[in-house]
């Protein structure tokens, strides 16, 4: 073929592709070539979700560990992790002349000095408050509607462990500016690691770098609080949403929701859309909390010295929790050998991660008890399974407490009691309101539990009021949708697991191991007769909703 054929062959082919690509569709067509992106994003980017008001709490969570990202990074442009000593000379003319760190001057000069430095400051330490208490509350969300079980454990422990970094970046943080108020949060720590038995003094060591306070401990909580704790959470924070993304969200019981199909919408525009615009409205809530709420004026504590103390002290809410078990712990002591080992921080101390780690572990003991090797998609309601939902309840009323004894102090000077009175309240409220909570709350979820089958059988209170010919008077009820029948009805009751028979068909005895035993205790305690009212059956509802038993 001659050259004038080839091109008008060409120029044929060109006609039918139409005009060129662009810039944009050459560069996307090149990395979908080498990374697969449109198959991946066509497979992904049109996955259903869920919705729901409640798993907003996850993501203000995640938008303000973005918002603590961003701001940390703009404070670590002037801040310096510096103990050495320096006469302060600065637009905070108070302190003029006064002997300070070089860390807690950076502080004053962010505060004053630096445009727009007050300001971040506070977004960032608002944004770690409400970064933690995101965490928490979105748990117990997670935990009082069983969303932790069969796939979701290994997110839940996700979710624990940043909850846990969550606290330590926090007190790292918290300590950094060098003020008095912070100082004396770090002497509370060392002499909890002093109390531990043979290696605390080492551990105290090696962390100041020698005696009290020292010169290494704001360096070296530096790196910690801005790169170590930061870089796991960010990739347990990743990990986290993939699967996530990878599970899809639990839903919580209603028509056409079961354990393999999905109610809700595309995550791609809807659920982008969505997310983009909580983000700033988060960011823009912290920013104005930031600008009109006051927090952490290490201004009016002054430097830390180590002959000194704040008066009221007290440390974030999520830590308070640690200092109410030592605060109202009885100052216990054993002496052996020359050696003292104090009980009264030593048994707090150790009691604080251990309380936590219940928590983390309940997923996988639930999962012991019960013998569910099932996968859950569909969301419990607090109300039927009672008995964990009492736990939960009395895991926040023991937290209460204890924050309550972490702030003694101030909740006698505001209250003009006695910090004795308030100390023995703590002291007997921790043994004593968990299990009243725990009985109350189980109590409430029988009862709704009642109402509800109460309600399925015959129907709706209307308040209207009907006489019969006979004289009688009766309220009209009015039959439930066949969509709230299956919202109360749809929650399964099996069984709790039991050991079976203990003797044989030949009479002979078989041996229990003690961990059935255990088992077999829990799981009547929890899912036994005690511990549920008996749905509705489909006879029980047919035989009163038929002929003369059909609600009034």
């Amino acid at each position: 073929m001659g050259d004038d054929g080839a091109r008008r062959v060409y120029g044929t082919a060109s006609a039918r592709r139409g005009p060129p690509a662009g810039k944009g569709e050459k560069l996307a067509d090149w990395a979908d070539g080498r990374l697969g992106l449109y198959a991946l994003a066509r497979a992904n980017m049109r996955k259903v979700f869920p919705d729901h008001w409640s798993f907003m709490l996850g993501e203000v969570t995640l938008y303000s560990f973005v918002v603590l990202i961003l701001t940390g990074v703009y404070l670590t442009l002037f801040f310096e992790p510096s103990m050495q000593e320096v006469a302060y000379q600065g637009s905070y003319t108070q302190l003029n002349g006064v002997l300070m760190s070089r860390a807690f001057e950076s502080t004053l000069d962010i505060s004053f000095d630096v445009r727009g430095g007050l300001l971040i400051r506070q977004i960032h330490h608002w944004a770690a408050l409400v970064f933690i208490t995101g965490m928490l509350v979105h748990m117990m969300r997670v935990f009082f509607t069983g969303a932790f079980r069969k796939p979701r454990e290994l997110n839940w422990v996700f979710g624990w462990t940043l909850l846990m970094l969550g606290i330590i970046t926090g007190l790292t943080g918290y300590s950094l500016p060098d003020d008095l108020l912070s100082g004396t949060g770090i002497r509370f720590a060392q002499g909890a690691i002093l109390s531990v038995p043979i290696v605390g003094t080492y551990l105290s060591f090696f962390l100041f770098g020698g005696e009290f306070p020292g010169e290494d401990i704001i360096p070296r909580l530096y790196p910690v609080h801005i790169l170590l704790l930061p870089g796991i959470m960010l990739g347990l924070v990743t990990a986290h949403l993939i699967l996530v993304f990878y599970h899809k969200h639990t839903q919580f019981p209603g028509p056409g929701r079961k354990e393999r199909s999905v109610v809700g919408m595309p995550f791609l525009p809807v659920y982008m859309a969505k997310a983009g615009g909580f983000f700033f409205l988060v960011f823009g809530v912290l920013a104005v909390m930031g600008g009109i709420a006051q927090i952490n004026p290490v201004w009016a504590f002054g430097p830390y010295r180590p002959d000194l103390v704040t008066t009221g002290a007290q440390p974030d809410w999520y830590l308070g929790f640690s200092e109410g078990l030592i605060r109202v712990m009885p100052g216990w002591e054993i002496n052996l050998w020359g050696h003292t080992l104090v009980l009264g921080v030593f048994i707090p101390f150790s009691l604080f991660p251990l309380i936590l780690l219940a928590l983390g572990l309940y997923p996988f003991i639930e999962a012991w008890i019960t013998g569910d090797r099932r996968e859950h998609h569909i969301l419990d309601r607090p109300r039927n399974a009672p008995v964990r939902t009492g736990l939960g309840v009395a895991w926040l009323t023991l937290y209460a407490v204890l924050l309550i004894g972490g702030g003694n102090d101030i909740v006698a000077t505001h209250l003009h009691l006695s910090i004795n009175v308030i100390t023995w309240f703590v002291r007997i409220g921790v043994f004593v309101l968990p299990v009243a909570a725990f009985l109350v709350t189980k109590k409430i979820c029988m009862g709704l539990q009642r109402r509800d089958r109460a309600k399925v059988l015959h129907g709706r209170e209307t308040g209207t009021i009907k006489r019969l010919p006979n004289g009688e008077y009766i309220e009209v009820h009015a039959p439930l949708s066949q969509a709230e029948l299956f919202t109360l009805t749809q929650h399964e009751q099996h069984p709790p697991y039991e050991m079976g028979p203990l003797v044989d068909a030949g009479g002979v005895r078989r041996k229990v191991r003690r961990s059935e035993r255990l088992r077999a205790r829990l799981a009547k305690a929890m899912f036994g007769p005690d511990a549920r009212i008996e749905k509705p059956t489909v006879e029980e509802y047919r035989q009163i909703t038929s002929g003369d038993h059909q609600p009034h």
